[in-house]
């Protein structure tokens, strides 16, 4: 049957399993809206505050599901605006199909108004993206953005829409659901040399990223890790992909890592990698970075073997298969001495972060909202201090319960994706966040107020921009350049303002009296949590620097 260029969008976004997308209207995409009011039984699409929020959304939902997310906008600013949401999901490898819509054909490269060349503008942050100049070419452009996002390394991809083309009419014929392309088997030579390498080392380390959560490969390292007497550690993004109950786990490594996590890396002699891309955040100075280790680095991408660190052995493929395949191929081994060591390790670790609990600190409130938990919480963070106390911290059991900017760190991320996981799961999300964070995109209040949605805000409201303020503090003599926010808002009534409740912790005592109170809500709802602006996220490698410049201590500075 014949239909419009937008009647075709929606079609096929519903065909290739979209049920809910994100965005907001605008003139080059009205046609598109109006498929959607027609679709709206079979398509629900949720308007944000802002588009960049719209697009934080589709991210969070991909992150909490691993589907594709699917957030719109119309041409010019409302384009631009959802290139930090891209940029984000791009750095993060997270599935996304951007669409956009443009002015007509005709008037393209003419300055119309609101024209803006996103395919130009989106080339370096997309996995690839489109300007569909025919309605010929539609459907079958969107089926293959859906193909891009979700194949190999996963990432965001965009289709430009012009307005004649939305409005043209043309046969559409409805296809499968596209699959993600089968990853190439990695040869028996690779899983021999792998094997080799385990049986020669004394102390084996695993190292997990965001990678081994995209392939759902959380059973197969923890295989890996009992057969071979190995200690799992983890980027950032790769929390949740090993339970913090895992006695093997010993939690986050690198700047802000655990101290356990980081010195036994430092002190491994092979590393098996599996989905990092050894970001300088993890690795510090590369010259110095893990000096006594040979490496294993396995990765879907083979654009990222030895691009940052030297591999004595690299492995394109899944994560699952070729754990799988090590796993079976090599005989038990034990490490006594090593796993006495971590275990030293471990100990120390718990030293250094011990605290009062009846003291309200930045561990304390985490332990608190544990407390109100359970192992499918989502948990979502914004950009700052607060993510790395959640990072550090949070006893993460279940994969994708950790939504977080990683590669951009992106300030203002947090709300949106928040909302995005809560509507893709229907389970209450915790949102813990900044005053500096949550201050760039809260407009987003009104949409999860207008949807109900069951989001926990939670800010860890120290004043300052702490990250910032930290690094001035340790690195720049004191020199509180603009990270003093000194501003009046009252997160409860600006809470009150939008349409939700909104609580205020002072102290230990009135946290716990407030949290369950916060958590019997069904809607969203606010606790905004004092914090002091001087606790530190600790331990720190310094910018630029190694394992060897570590900082427990400040005062030892």
């Amino acid at each position: 049957m014949k239909l419009k260029g937008s009647q075709i969008i929606v079609e096929t976004l519903i065909e290739q399993g979209a049920t809910t997308v994100f965005g907001y209207p605008g003139g080059q995409v009205i046609d598109i809206y109006d498929a959607l009011y027609m679709a709206q039984e079979r398509i629900t699409h949720i308007i944000t505050a802002h588009e960049q929020g719209a697009a934080h959304a589709a991210d969070g939902y991909a992150r909490s599901t691993g589907k594709v997310g699917v957030v719109i906008a119309t041409s010019g600013p409302g384009a631009t605006n959802l290139v930090t949401g891209i940029a984000t999901a791009y750095l993060d490898s997270i599935p996304l199909v951007a669409i956009t819509g443009n002015v007509p054909n005709s008037l393209i490269g003419r300055d119309s108004f609101q024209e803006v060349d996103i395919t130009g503008v989106t080339m370096p942050i997309t996995k690839h993206n489109f300007l569909v100049k025919r309605v010929e070419d539609l459907a079958d452009t969107i089926r293959e953005a859906f193909h891009i996002a979700k194949s190999g390394r996963p990432g965001p991809v965009l289709v430009d829409i012009p307005k004649d083309v939305q409005n043209a009419l043309y046969e559409y014929t409805p296809a499968d659901m596209v699959q993600r392309d089968i990853v190439p088997t990695c040869t028996e030579a690779s899983i021999a040399a792998a094997v080799e390498m385990i049986r020669s080392a004394k102390k084996p380390y695993i190292y997990v990223g965001g990678g081994a959560i995209s392939d759902d490969a959380t059973a197969e390292i923890e295989a890996l890790a009992e057969k071979i007497d190995a200690p799992i550690g983890c980027t950032m993004m790769g929390i949740s992909a090993i339970p913090t109950s895992n006695p093997r786990f010993l939690g986050m490594e690198g700047m802000h890592g655990h101290y356990a996590s980081s010195i036994g890396q430092n002190e491994a002699d092979l590393i098996i990698t599996a989905g990092c891309r050894f970001s300088d955040r993890g690795t510090g100075n590369t010259a110095k970075y893990a000096r006594n280790a040979k490496i294993i680095h396995i990765d879907i991408d083979a654009s990222e073997l030895c691009k940052n660190v030297r591999a004595e052995l690299g492995i394109t493929g899944s994560m699952k298969d070729i754990l799988q395949k090590i796993t079976d191929a090599i005989e038990p081994q034990t490490h006594p001495e090593w796993m006495a060591r971590v275990a030293e390790l471990v100990q120390t670790t718990k030293e250094l972060e011990k605290q009062n609990p009846d003291e309200l600190t930045p561990f304390t409130a985490i332990d608190a909202l544990a407390e109100m938990t359970d192992k499918d919480t989502i948990i979502a963070t914004d950009v700052g201090q607060h993510q790395m106390w959640v990072a550090q911290h949070y006893p993460f059991e279940t994969p994708r319960t950790f939504i977080s900017s990683g590669g951009l760190g992106t300030m203002g991320f947090g709300l949106g994706a928040a909302i995005g996981a809560a509507t893709a799961t229907g389970r209450k999300t915790v949102l813990v966040t900044g005053d500096g964070s949550f201050g760039m995109n809260l407009n987003e209040l009104a949409t999860a107020v207008t949807n109900q949605t069951p989001v926990v805000i939670f800010i860890m409201n120290n004043g300052v921009l702490g990250m910032v303020r930290q690094w001035q503090t340790l690195f720049y003599d004191k020199h509180y350049s603009n990270t003093t926010l000194a501003r009046k808002t009252d997160f409860v009534k600006l809470a009150e303002a939008f349409g939700l409740p909104g609580y205020r912790a002072m102290n230990m005592t009135q946290l716990k009296e407030i949290l369950p109170k916060a958590f019997a809500e069904t809607g969203p709802v606010l606790i905004d949590c004092a914090i002091d602006c001087d606790a530190f996220v600790l331990p720190m490698l310094p910018p630029g620097g190694s394992i060897d410049d570590i900082i427990v201590d400040p005062a030892s500075m």
